[in-house]
């Protein structure tokens, strides 16, 4: 492979910046950017210590003072030879120093080309690769420990087992098919059948992980709706910290869909909010209705605010009606500080009942705890132990699935006495969806739009 090359760090002014190279030869490279103070050749320079000296352009004219490190490859991050140099984060150094090591023959590395060349290296699997841009656009702390330990090959041990469970069938019934001549324990359907099982218990608990994997990585998006002047804008403000909406005494100020992110028990909330739902005859509020109900389709979460200082309305019931089929749903009382202890609005069900009900205060100190409360309840963080062992995206999930499928499928088949070869069909199946997930035999064009994802220069 070619050398290639990249700013690991921003665009903007920092203290220290880095420039990165990787490929055979990048040693020799090297040494026609930077001159070390010990007077010793790049590639003689201790392995992954830093050594300092002076970075050159490509008039050999000094540019920066700074510190430079080798990665002799198998190890090294992306499995061959390696190179950062950590000089001034001035842009204009950066940027001089990297066309120093283009003039010297290194290209410009394309997104996500070193961690492609670290997984075509085998130094990662594709899960890993995966949580190296999840670790970097993680946005919570749980959503980072639990990017770091699938980095640390969380997810491939889960994997594992089962696709070590399937290998031995499929190779005892090639091996039986293909040497009968040999002294080869028949398979035993006893045996197959338990792999089987354990596979697809295996499989469907890690199916179940995909939603605590998801909401770890993207968050839960949650509409706050209710009639206007209920208090929506002001909650959003109170779990934002600062005034994101504008709020008033005046009823339907917010004639269109809001949008934050903030955490609250735990759980990053893609909060929205929105238009009060109502009857109106403003062309312009009409719109903003229509946007509410639609977030109240797409939300993973609603959020029905009532106001606690008045009586229950028709509009009321029409948007909890509305939020009916919601996958989470909290009822949500408004103004608490304004209310006697224990008194609220009576509500009459009409149809499902909220998952949670809570009073809160969006002026009031403390006044969203049983709101926070509600929400790490419903979106529980799941066991420690089970931290980097998440299924994360889409992608993940639906190979997940095809191969739970396909293990079902050749259980079925045992059972119905098939010939061994429907069920060997069905386990190569599961086997290679397995490794589409880890991407043993993922197709390139799925590798590509993963590595897609990815900044230049990781």
């Amino acid at each position: 492979m070619d050398i290639i090359a990249a700013i690991a760090t921003g665009g903007n002014p920092t203290a220290i910046g880095i420039v990165r190279l990787s490929g055979e030869g990048c040693f020799a490279l090297c040494d026609r950017v930077f001159r070390a103070a010990n007077g010793k050749p790049f590639a003689e320079q201790d392995a992954r210590k830093m050594v300092f000296g002076e970075m050159l352009d490509s008039q050999g004219r000094v540019i920066d003072r700074g510190l430079a490190v080798r990665f002799p490859g198998p190890r090294s991050y992306t499995g061959e030879d390696s190179a950062e140099f950590h000089c001034h984060g001035s842009p204009v150094v950066l940027r001089e120093l990297l066309e120093a090591l283009f003039a010297a023959g290194a290209r410009q590395a394309k997104a996500g080309e070193f961690t492609k060349r670290a997984f075509l290296n085998g130094r990662l699997d594709l899960t890993q690769a995966e949580a190296v841009v999840d670790l970097i656009d993680a946005e919570t702390a749980a959503a980072a420990r639990n990017a770091a330990a699938q980095l640390d090959g969380g997810l491939r041990r889960t994997l594992e087992p089962i696709q070590d469970a399937l290998l031995d069938i499929t190779s005892r019934f090639y091996a039986v098919v293909d040497y009968p001549d040999e002294d080869i324990e028949d398979v035993q359907p006893e045996q197959v059948a338990a792999a089987l099982k354990t596979a697809d218990e295996s499989l469907t608990r890690l199916l179940a992980t995909c939603q605590r994997g998801k909401v770890l990585k993207s968050g839960v998006r949650t509409a706050i709706v209710g009639r206007p002047n209920a208090g929506k804008s002001s909650l959003l403000n109170a779990l934002a910290g600062y005034e994101r909406a504008i709020v008033t005494d005046i009823p339907g100020t917010t004639r269109d869909t809001v949008e934050e992110s903030v955490l609250c028990g735990g759980v990053l909330l893609r909060l929205i909010d929105t238009a009060g739902i109502r009857d109106t005859e403003d062309v312009v509020e009409q719109k903003g209705v229509e946007r509410s109900r639609r977030a109240i389709q797409t939300a993973d979460l609603v959020i029905v605010l009532l106001d606690g200082t008045s009586e229950i309305t028709q509009e009321d019931q029409d948007t909890l009606a509305l939020a009916q089929n919601s996958p989470r749903l909290i009822l949500a009382t408004s103004k608490s500080d304004l209310l006697p202890a224990g008194s609220g609005p009576i509500f009459k069900f009409r149809g499902r009942k909220p998952d949670a009900a809570v009073m809160l205060s969006s002026v009031a100190p403390g006044g969203l705890r049983c709101l926070e409360k509600a929400i790490a309840e419903l979106f529980p963080a799941g066991d420690p132990r089970e931290v980097g062992s998440f299924l994360t995206d889409q992608r993940q999930e639906d190979a997940a699935r095809r191969a739970r499928d396909a293990v079902r499928r050749a259980a079925e088949a045992l059972e119905s006495g098939l010939t061994p070869d429907a069920v060997l069909t069905d386990a190569e199946e599961a086997l290679d969806a397995l490794g589409e997930l880890t991407g043993r035999t993922a197709k390139e064009e799925i590798v590509s739009r993963i590595f897609s994802r990815f900044c230049v220069g990781k």
